[in-house]
């Protein structure tokens, strides 16, 4: 059964194979062999990319104000700015006309929570003042029901008991006096107009009896019931008046309470509205938080530069500053990469504009997810951008320059490596193709990292070996065929 083969790495120029290497004889009319010897010293591993130079720590300094605007000035692009100086003012005149008629509405807002609030303390006096007198007017009530039947209504009932018990007497008096006046009469003692007047006095103390006999029953069983009920009635009533000026005096200071409140409400939401237009305006005025050198946002995006009377929008972001001294190199990572870098490695980075400066570095971040903007360009490309920190930059290095990051994975001082084309896999196995006196003979190696041009061999070859640089990748192999060589603890 055939195997599939594949290669690993890039191909070397024939002409500096020959040169390096060595070229084997053919007979006439055949394509000679290239072969690699198989070197020893010292190898890097690495990653090269290219990228740009950014600052390590930078601020992005965006529109804050509300909508579109324009921009009346603008400092110009690279120029070295000190904290606190002006870098772009927008336009806002129609805010500041907003805030002069906003101020008014807080002025009217202002004044209407005054009156609400003096509203409040007008109806709690009066309130409490109509409670006082409604529980006066009850406290009256209930004193003068109390002194009708505790006083007023005993003490006539005594008097005209009193009355009565006179009348009585006198009728019993008066009518003794009648009977003596007829005896007297009747021996010509008196006169019989003295016998008429001692019969009209009886017959008068009988009518003063019988009227104070009246006037007792109409005090006990007329009088007594009406006065006894008109004031039971006023006290329910002046109780039914506190209870009602109570609840009246309780809504009405509720109803201001809440228009109180709700002036409030509103006064708060004039006055935000003020402190916000007004927050706006000055957000209007964008000020350097640090010193530093200006890019603008655009430019870093690829558009076309800032410029007075352009017009921007909220959150739209328009000038970088850098926030630190030391310089970065962002560069992206392809996916076939990614598992041999981590953080914390060296890199060395040369800037176009600086050829022969070389920039010691070390690998700072690694994203975790693709670059989105390549991967809409290219979805079959991923590459993961990559943050190297470059501390010692300063006074040399520049926002934006093109630099190529070369990322030390490994370092050895002395190991065996042939390059990468040289090498094949077959089933998880790495193979070459050794030079031999009988021909080519395949054989079985282990095989560590590699840079993209040379591949460091762990075991299964020798020092100045000859390998194939165009090994037969379409050569069916049999396992039994293979040379073993024993696993390393690297390629465990």
């Amino acid at each position: 059964m055939k195997k599939r083969y594949v290669a690993i790495g890039v191909g070397i120029a024939a002409a500096a194979a020959v040169v390096l290497f060595g070229r084997g004889k053919a007979p006439s009319g055949e394509t000679a062999t290239l072969y690699a010897t198989v070197q020893e010293g010292p190898l890097v591993i690495n990653v090269e990319e290219y990228g740009e130079i950014v600052p390590s720590e930078q601020i992005t300094l965006k529109s804050e104000v509300q909508g579109r605007t324009s921009i009346i000035s603008l400092v110009p692009e690279g120029r070295i700015v000190e904290k606190g100086e002006v870098l772009i003012q927008l336009d806002v005149s129609a805010k500041i006309d907003e805030k002069d008629s906003q101020e008014i509405t807080l002025r009217n807002a202002e004044s209407a929570l005054e009156v609400a609030t003096a509203a409040l303390e007008i109806q709690r006096n009066q309130s409490a003042s109509d409670i006082e007198i409604a529980e006066q007017n009850y406290m009256f009530a209930k004193e003068d029901l109390d002194k009708y039947e505790n006083g007023e209504y005993p003490t006539k009932l005594i008097a005209q008991k009193g009355q009565l018990a006179i009348s009585e007497q006198q009728v019993k008096q008066a009518k003794d006096k009648y009977e003596w006046s007829k005896k007297l009469f009747a021996e010509d003692f008196i006169s019989e107009t003295e016998l008429e007047g001692d019969e009209l006095s009886w017959k008068s103390s009988q009518l003063s009896f019988e009227s104070a006999k009246r006037e007792l029953e109409l005090l006990e069983t007329f009088t007594h019931r009406r006065e006894l009920a008109k004031y039971r009635s006023d006290v329910k009533q002046m109780g039914m008046a506190l209870e009602r000026t109570r609840k009246s005096a309780a809504s009405a200071i509720a109803q201001a309470e809440s228009n109180l409140r709700a002036r409030e409400s509103e006064f708060r939401k004039q006055q935000q509205r003020y402190e916000k237009i007004t927050n706006q305006i000055e957000l209007a005025t964008i000020r350097a938080p640090r010193a530093g050198q200006v890019v603008y946002a655009t430019s870093r995006m690829g558009r076309e530069p800032l410029q007075e009377g352009q017009e921007v929008w909220e959150r739209q972001e328009l000038i970088v500053l850098p926030t630190a001294e030391s310089f970065a190199a962002k560069v992206n990572i392809h996916e076939a990469s990614l598992k041999s870098i981590s953080t914390g490695m060296p890199v060395r980075v040369r800037c176009d504009a600086l050829p022969d400066r070389v920039f010691a570095g070390v690998v700072e971040k690694i994203a975790p997810m693709p670059d989105n903007e390549r991967k809409w360009m290219n979805p079959d490309l991923k590459e993961y951008p990559t943050r190297v920190l470059i501390p010692d930059g300063q006074g040399e290095l520049r926002n934006g320059m093109g630099c190529k990051a070369e990322i030390i994975v490994a370092q050895y001082d002395n190991v065996l490596y042939v390059p990468v084309q040289c090498v094949v896999r077959v089933a998880g196995e790495s193979y070459v193709w050794v030079k031999g006196a009988a021909g080519d003979e395949r054989r079985k190696v282990v095989t560590g990292l590699d840079n993209s041009r040379f591949v460091r061999i762990i075991s299964g070859l020798s020092a100045r070996e000859e390998v194939s640089l165009s090994p037969p990748l379409g050569e069916s192999v049999a396992d039994e065929d293979l040379k073993t060589v024993p696993e390393t603890a690297e390629t465990k």
